[in-house]
């Protein structure tokens, strides 16, 4: 009897402590339910939807995020648990801004109609083909075909004269191309080789209206290159989207300032930069010349061949400290997949320092290289700078990030770069206070990188308010941060590229200082502790920031619910 008491006594005690340490957000069903159905659907209409900037296409997701808008208002939004609050919420924002951009999209194809009339008749040859029940008309095709031939030969000429395209204009005429090339394809490998007379009247039209389309997009890019189009003499040419713009989509990400506070909050936090570097440089033995200890810094970098072996010792080294002071649970499938992979010298174009995911992608300077460009990039890429980041793509950085994406909530589908990029952020901020650099060189190549993402809100939000061109914000990565000038060049580029969001750059910080000014909240003052918080984050997957915020603090919530939070009022959280 003794025994079976002990037993009972050593299960409750067992269970106590279970549902202490798996204590987890449990969501409610509806919500969970409809954003599946729509991923499926949504998945779905991509297999018969294809031609991108179609008309079609554009219409049909539209009217998807239509429905799905419907079933909502079915929902009982106040009978629903906090986490499908948030849901409905962020899931209702997502078919409301699809359908915006939908619009848009619609309006900017309109503008660039005239050089397209052929468009129609191509997207419903494509249509024709999907639906199959009738033998095409392939004569009548082939002499479709060799006439908008014609056309285009003529739109060519037309086009070399014309000065008023606009980069979006150029852009989106690029994509309508894309999109015709993807409907004649279609048809073409279809048909071809197994009907008679489609293989008898169509190859030679096809060829030939393939190459004078790609010979029409080739056209329009290259407005891209004239004078009229640069800001500046970089040949860097991207799309201010100007101050209403950058508004809507801060709003859309739930971020409650205005882009000129954004830019105040980053000269902040890069005055607390300095007053660190200044430190490090001291005990360096350069006095107040922090940018000549930063210069020393890159001097250390590995020879050739060796970039590997460093990544590795920095990535055991970080893993140690994270399972030494007990930061997060660590799936040790996750150390086990873990790898390196060499960036191609194209790459490195665009992105002069590694990046992560699955594996960390190793930039370093190749035997086609220049040799003025390999000793950047080997400066660029010194041990210390690689320290402070090889956590942010690793674990628990990107590479974790995704494998806890794929394991919990996978439902949810509300990623944004304040998230991904602003929690791997907020790791180097941890890992700066809790001592992680080991000297004052560690120290200085983490404020690089700190100095770097304030340089990124800065530099990005005038760019995109019309007030720098790319020139001025190279000039400012290498006189305020001691970039080197093409790794600063690659990053500008990168920067500014047609399909980068206007905040991504600036949600490296912004979302770091949100996840530190959540931290203060719920483990500064022990609601939660540091492990909870960081093991809480990663299985309620990615998401708005504040939304988190709402779902870990119960904030109240509305069906119209509008940004409110103010997360640095309250800053610096740093010591």
């Amino acid at each position: 009897m003794k025994t079976l008491w002990l037993l009972v006594i050593a299960l409750l005690a067992a269970s106590k402590s279970f549902s202490q340490s798996t204590a987890e957000f449990v969501p409610c069903q509806e919500m969970p339910s409809i954003i599946t159905k729509y991923n499926a659907d949504y998945a779905s209409l991509q297999i018969a939807y294809v031609v991108e900037y179609s008309p079609e296409k554009r219409n049909r997701f539209a009217k998807l995020d239509q429905d799905y808008l419907a079933k909502l208002e079915k929902i009982n939004f106040n009978g629903l648990s906090q986490e499908c609050k948030a849901d409905y919420i962020m899931f209702k924002r997502d078919r409301d801004e699809n359908l915006r951009l939908s619009k848009a999209e619609g309006e900017e194809a309109a503008k660039v109609a005239s050089w397209f009339p052929f468009a129609d008749s191509l997207y419903a040859a494509e249509k024709f083909r999907r639906y199959g029940g009738k033998v095409p008309d392939s004569k009548r095709l082939a002499l479709l075909y060799t006439g908008i031939t014609k056309q285009v030969v003529s739109l060519r000429e037309k086009l070399k004269k014309e000065d008023n395209l606009g980069v979006l204009n150029i852009y989106t005429a690029t994509n309508i191309i894309t999109g015709i090339k993807t409907a004649m394809r279609s048809s073409f490998e279809f048909y071809n080789g197994y009907d008679p007379l489609y293989t008898w009247w169509i190859p030679l039209p096809y060829e030939k209206l393939t190459k004078e389309l790609s010979g029409y997009e080739k056209d329009f890019q290259t407005k891209l290159e004239n004078g009229k189009l640069q800001m500046d003499k970089t040949g860097i040419v991207g799309k201010p989207v100007g101050r209403d713009e950058l508004i809507k989509l801060l709003k859309y990400n739930y971020i409650n300032y205005t882009p000129e506070e954004l830019i105040d909050i980053a000269n902040k936090e890069f005055e607390w930069c300095d007053r660190e570097a200044l430190k490090a440089s001291k005990e360096m033995g350069f006095g107040t010349n922090w940018k000549a200890a930063q210069e020393k810094v890159k001097e250390t970098y590995v020879e050739a061949g060796e970039k590997p072996m460093l990544i590795r010792r920095l990535f055991n080294e970080s893993l140690d400290f994270l399972k030494k002071h007990d930061l997060v649970t660590i799936d040790p499938l996750a150390e086990e997949v873990w790898g390196l992979r060499m960036m191609s010298p194209e790459r490195q174009l665009v992105n002069p320092f590694f990046t992560g995911g699955t594996s960390i992608s190793i930039s370093y300077p190749t035997n086609t290289m220049e040799i003025d460009d390999r000793l950047m990039s080997m400066k660029g890429n010194n041990p210390h700078f690689s320290r402070a980041t090889v956590h942010h793509e690793s674990i628990a950085g990107h590479h974790y990030q995704r494998m806890q994406n794929n394991r919990f909530r996978t439902y949810r589908s509300f990623g944004t770069p304040f998230w991904t990029e602003g929690n791997a952020l907020f790791w180097e901020f941890l890992l700066y206070d809790m001592n992680f650099p080991q000297s004052p060189e560690d120290r200085m190549g983490m404020l690089f990188w700190r100095m770097h993402r304030s340089a990124r809100v800065i530099f990005s939000m005038n760019y995109h308010l019309g007030k720098w061109t790319p020139q001025q914000c190279i000039d400012f990565l290498v006189d305020r941060v001691v970039f080197e000038r093409a790794n600063a060049e690659a990053e500008v580029r990168r920067s500014f590229a047609v399909r980068i969001s206007p905040l991504y750059q600036l949600a490296y910080l912004m979302g770091g200082i949100q996840f530190s000014g959540l931290k203060k909240e719920l483990v500064d003052s022990k609601k939660m502790t540091i492990k909870e918080f960081n093991d809480t984050i990663l299985k309620l997957n990615g998401m708005p920031v504040e939304m988190l915020r709402a779902i870990l603090t119960n904030q109240p919530l509305t069906k119209d619910f509008k940004t409110s939070w103010r997360f640095y009022d309250k800053a610096p959280f740093w010591k």
